[in-house]
């Protein structure tokens, strides 16, 4: 049945590959085996077949052996290595097949597949770029976007420390490594997050220093005296004690807390209210305060929150506040299932313009849509003092403490 089928499909032109489900459990078991169909696929006509290791079986050494022996014997053929992440070296079985002579990696994005998943796109592109003399022809700083837009559709997220796609990876959290990075680059490594599309981020919490906040004023344009810096830097680490949530994006309601001063440029969303119904769509009215100025909207939605954010449009552009795109909304509860427990509203915006990027807002409250309001309110104090930043120009100071 093979040899027909590749036989017609060769005389008509067409290039054939074979797919060995299991090869790597049948070269373990049975070489011999593996051997006579390989020999079979050959006089076939088949000068390309895929080695699978289907159930994730194999360790690099293994795979440097079996997939050796593939290349040593039939040095003519074509061969791909097809791995699975079951022990969580499908990235290192891949580099292992490499170096042993195969001539294609099978890959996902996200590493998307069946059970643990396959070989990642971005960890393998990496992997021969920096420990190989291959090349590859995949443009790497597209790689964020591709995987955002996998994880989308899909429904299935990356993982926060997943190699070059994980939203903690190129994040430092240690003082002591945003500090190195001040003085002259010293935790810097090929793996630069602007060579996938991607931005160094300072988290703030209990093991931030005073260069991780530093990082995070500059980004944001303000200067604080040496004195109110610390009380700033003082209260990051008690909250991070208490196990909250700090995103650098919080820092200005921060400072204005410590302080003891309202936050410059504040946008107040006054009040809401979202009517939903089971016959009709969701619909919302809001308020929002800004320079003394109140303005009225309404409108409707897919939902709840959309029909917020649909009135919310219509309000603060009275105000001349344009609201970025939602490009990702997460939710966090604590396990237990209690109905008052705390919700924690991670809310991902991407702006219109590249003044800021990218940028996180949270909102913690034990209703999830009043969460979701509090962080889309700390989304516009962000805009509004980006705008006055820079049609001021300059840089905002504090006085000295």
């Amino acid at each position: 049945q093979i040899g027909r089928t590749a036989a017609y499909a060769l005389g008509r032109g067409l290039k054939v590959n074979a797919y060995l489900e299991d090869w790597s459990n049948g070269v373990h078991d049975s070489f011999s085996y593996v051997e006579l169909m390989t020999e079979s696929l050959a006089k076939a006509g088949i000068e390309h077949i895929y080695l699978a290791d289907t159930l994730g079986v194999l360790a690099p050494g293994n795979v440097t052996r079996y997939v050796g022996l593939m290349t040593s014997t039939w040095p003519k053929l074509s061969f791909d290595f097809h791995g699975h992440n079951d022990y969580g070296l499908a990235t290192a079985n891949a580099l292992a097949a490499i170096e042993a002579g195969a001539g294609g990696i099978h890959v996902s994005v996200n590493g998307l597949g069946e059970r643990a998943g396959n070989t990642s796109l971005a960890e393998i592109v990496a992997v021969i770029s920096d420990h190989t003399d291959y090349t590859t022809a995949v443009d790497e700083s597209r790689l964020a976007a591709i995987s955002t837009l996998v994880e989308t559709f899909s429904g299935k997220n990356v993982a926060a420390n997943a190699p070059i796609l994980g939203s903690d990876v190129f994040t430092q959290t240690a003082g002591i490594h945003a500090d190195g990075d001040a003085k002259g680059g010293l935790y810097v490594t090929r793996l630069a997050p602007q060579r996938f599309g991607r931005e160094r981020r300072y988290a703030l919490g209990k093991l931030s220093g005073k260069a991780s906040l530093d990082h995070n004023l500059d980004r944001l344009g303000i200067s604080l005296s040496p004195t109110n810096r610390q009380k700033v830097l003082e209260r990051i680490i008690e909250l991070g004690d208490k196990k909250h949530t700090v995103v650098p994006e919080d820092l200005l309601m921060i400072i204005a807390d410590v302080l003891k001063r309202p936050a410059e440029q504040t946008v107040h969303i006054d009040s809401y209210e979202i009517h939903v119904v089971s016959d009709g769509p969701p619909t919302a009215e809001v308020a929002v305060s800004f320079k003394g100025k109140v303005a009225k909207a309404s409108g409707s939605g897919d939902g709840g929150y959309d029909a917020f954010m649909n009135a919310l449009k219509q309000a603060v552009s009275q105000h001349d506040i344009a609201v970025p795109r939602l490009a990702d909304y997460r939710v966090r509860i604590p396990p237990g299932g209690r109905t008052e427990a705390l919700v924690e509203t991670l809310i991902l915006w991407e702006p219109a313009d590249s003044r800021t990027g990218e940028f996180t807002t949270l909102g913690v409250d034990s209703d999830q849509t009043a969460a979701a309001v509090i962080a889309t309110e700390k989304m516009l104090n962000i805009v509004a003092h980006e705008d006055a930043r820079e049609a001021s120009g300059t840089t905002a100071t504090t006085s000295p403490g």
